[in-house]
Formats: C-alpha cells, sequence, structure tokens
C-alpha cells in the first residue's frame, strides 16, 4: 500500500476515506445480471499529502482493471455534454489559435472530442489518438485523424510528436500521474511553442460539494487546481491557467514549456477532507431512509449509468433492492447491468414499463435535458437530488 505521495514524495499523508471490497470498474457494463455481480473489486481508501493536496488511492491496483472495448465512459450521448465538449473545441481552434497543428489526444475514448479538432479542413490540424478502448477505423478524414487502440506512455513519443496535447478526463486513472506528464514532455520534444490542455474533476468541488458517488475505485488520483499546477511543474512544464469549467466541478489547465506562469492559490483541504469524512455515514444512511420512503409511491430509478450511477448503486443498493434500474442515453449501455450490484441499464422510453415515479439524478447540471426527455416522451417521473 502505498504510503508517500506520487506528486511530491512527501510522506505527510493522512487517510481520510475507507471502502472495502469495491467494483473496480464503473465504467464496464456487463451482458448479464451473473457476470456483473462477479467484478473484480478492490479498496478505496483514500489519502491526502497535506503539502501538495494531491489526494490518491493508497490501496490501487492497476492490474485489477481492464480498459479494453467493453469499457464505455462516453458522455457525448448527453446533449448537455456535447455542448461542453464543442465549447472546449471552439475555445482551443479560436482563442487558443489551434490551427495547423499536430494534436495527440492521450485517453482518446471514442474519439469524438478529436474529432471535432479536426474535422473542420480548414483549422489544418491533423491528429492522432490513443485508447485502448477506441472502436472504430484506425484512419479517418482522408488520414488527417488517426487512432491508436493502445495506452499513450513514452515509448509513443517517436511516432507521435505533437505541438498540442490534449489529455481529457485521463489523469485521474493513472496511479503514477508524473509518468504520463513525462512522457507527454518527451512527444512535444524542444518545440518551444507547444501546448498541453488537461481536464480532470475537481476534488474540492467533490469535497466541498459532499457527492458521496464521485469517489470511486477507477479514479485514483484526483486534483486540486494547486496540486494539477504542481505535478506539472514538477515534469518541467510552465503552467499558464487553471480554471474551473462545467459548473466547477472539473478543472481545466493550459500549459506549455515556456512564458509565464500562472500564480495558482491553495486551498484548505484537509479540513474540506475531514468535514467530507465525518459527514459521509451519515449521508448514506439518509438516503436509505428517504429511498425507503420514495419507493412506497412507485419505483425509483437511478439517472446515468456513468461512474457517479454506478458508484451511487453500490454504495446505497448492494442487494438491487431499493432501486429498480439506472437509465442512461447511451444505447450500448442499454439492456446491460451495472458491475457490482447488477442493476438493469434502461432506456428513457423503458421507465413507464417499469414502473418509474421517481428518478434520482446523479448530476444536476443534466436537469434541464433530461426534464425535456420525459416531457418529450410524455413521461411523469419526478427527478430528484
Amino acid at each position: 500500500m502505498a504510503d508517500t505521495c506520487p506528486v511530491c514524495s512527501s510522506a505527510n499523508t493522512q487517510e481520510f476515506l475507507r471502502r472495502t471490497n469495491q467494483p473496480v470498474h464503473q465504467n464496464l457494463v456487463f451482458a448479464t445480471r451473473d457476470t456483473a455481480q462477479r467484478v473484480k473489486r478492490g479498496d478505496l481508501i483514500l489519502t491526502l499529502c497535506a503539502d501538495c493536496g494531491f489526494i490518491f488511492n493508497a490501496a490501487f491496483d492497476g492490474a485489477k482493471l481492464d480498459y479494453g472495448a467493453d469499457y464505455d465512459n462516453t458522455q457525448s450521448h448527453s446533449p448537455y455534454f456535447s455542448r461542453h465538449m464543442k465549447e472546449l473545441a471552439q475555445h482551443l481552434i479560436h482563442k487558443e489559435s489551434v490551427r495547423g497543428c499536430r494534436i495527440v489526444e492521450v485517453g482518446c475514448g471514442k474519439g469524438d472530442f478529436l474529432r471535432m479538432l479536426v474535422e473542420d479542413v480548414a483549422s489544418g490540424n491533423v491528429g492522432i489518438g490513443f485508447d485502448p478502448s477506441y472502436v472504430g477505423p484506425d484512419s479517418d478524414l482522408g488520414g488527417r485523424l488517426q487512432f491508436r487502440r493502445s495506452f499513450y506512455d513514452a515509448s509513443c513519443a517517436d511516432e507521435a510528436e505533437a505541438n498540442i496535447v490534449v489529455c481529457r478526463h485521463v489523469i485521474e486513472h493513472v496511479p503514477q500521474p508524473l509518468e504520463i506528464l513525462r512522457a507527454v514532455h518527451g512527444a512535444l520534444g524542444k518545440t518551444k511553442a507547444a501546448r498541453i490542455y488537461f481536464e480532470t474533476p475537481c476534488v474540492a468541488w467533490i469535497l466541498r460539494e459532499k457527492v458521496i458517488w464521485d469517489f470511486f475505485y477507477e479514479h485514483c488520483s484526483l486534483f486540486t487546481a494547486a496540486s494539477l499546477a504542481t505535478a506539472f511543474k514538477r515534469c518541467g512544464f510552465v503552467v499558464r491557467a487553471v480554471r474551473h469549467v462545467f459548473g466547477g466541478q472539473y478543472l481545466w489547465l493550459e500549459a506549455g514549456l515556456d512564458g509565464a506562469a500562472a500564480d495558482i492559490p491553495e486551498e484548505n483541504l484537509l479540513q474540506l477532507a475531514q468535514d467530507y469524512a465525518r459527514a459521509e455515514a451519515r449521508l448514506r444512511e439518509e438516503w436509505l431512509v428517504r429511498l425507503d420512503e420514495l419507493r412506497h409511491s412507485g419505483k425509483v430509478a437511478i439517472w446515468g449509468a456513468g461512474a457517479k450511477g454506478s458508484t451511487f448503486a453500490n454504495l446505497i443498493d448492494p442487494e438491487c433492492v431499493l432501486i429498480d434500474c439506472l437509465v442512461d442515453l447511451n444505447p450500448n449501455k442499454q439492456g446491460k447491468f451495472v458491475p457490482g450490484s447488477a442493476h438493469p441499464i434502461v432506456g428513457v422510453t423503458d421507465l413507464a414499463a417499469r414502473g418509474i415515479r421517481t428518478a434520482i439524478l446523479m448530476n444536476p447540471n443534466y436537469r434541464g435535458e433530461n426534464e425535456a426527455l420525459l416531457a418529450a416522451a410524455g413521461l411523469h417521473v419526478q427527478l430528484i437530488e
């Protein structure tokens, strides 16, 4: 078990959250209830570095995970999230002048975001994406878009030399985050004009809002703005900006190899972590009471079968008693089962036949979108948070 900080090597660390025997995957769904219940499990021992503010799972074992073709954390089926991606892509192209560039996306998923940066021929961009879970053609857009079904590491630097590197929602899955940052630094060579853009969850937001379903096994490395900047600085980057996006839930970092560095303020994360630790057991008990009351008025669903929904189901209803199902817009997840608890995953149009009267929103950002979907389907389902 790790006892020193993977970012700053400090031994001044403190455990604040322990969950044992947790499903190691949240975005890997299963074809049968039996296989979903037999998912691999591990312990979540979240540990805070008091020196740099980095939070890591001290019990993480990457060998338990399988980021193959069946892994699916695609969020672009949601119009709200698609808008977020389009806004980031437009920011890069128009505000950051990402034009005529060779772009590498580390952990490109199914390639949706990289495609947004490359598809307009007028941008002059070409791109190469790395992800073992990628599904699709190896080459597209006349060869301007390439994909590799592999993890990105130092061995990719020669093939994927770039002047722009994008990495969204990957570094939180990496137990030794400095390794991936050093690999990115190698891919940029000595191109002083090179730029780097990273997006990752903001752990200070999770702690402050006490979102119990935002801590799970896949996310073994969690950052504040300050600890994210520290990690980049230790790998030779100049951090130009770290800002909050997606309603404050994510951090968006912009960095390069030279230039003026931004001043990133520290946060009192120890106090936030201690407050969260004191509150979690009470919050879980409150949800149990609430769900028991709700189900007397009709069946209850969770809206969203991604990591948040899967975590909530396993935390609050591991025996699949209080919650009927999870609803998700991703057709690749519908008809399958959540890892661990094995709740079924359904589409919006299935809710009426299942007698769903209440759905728990895993992310309030999607309330307007989901209310519109229910109205369009003529469904009367109460959305709660």
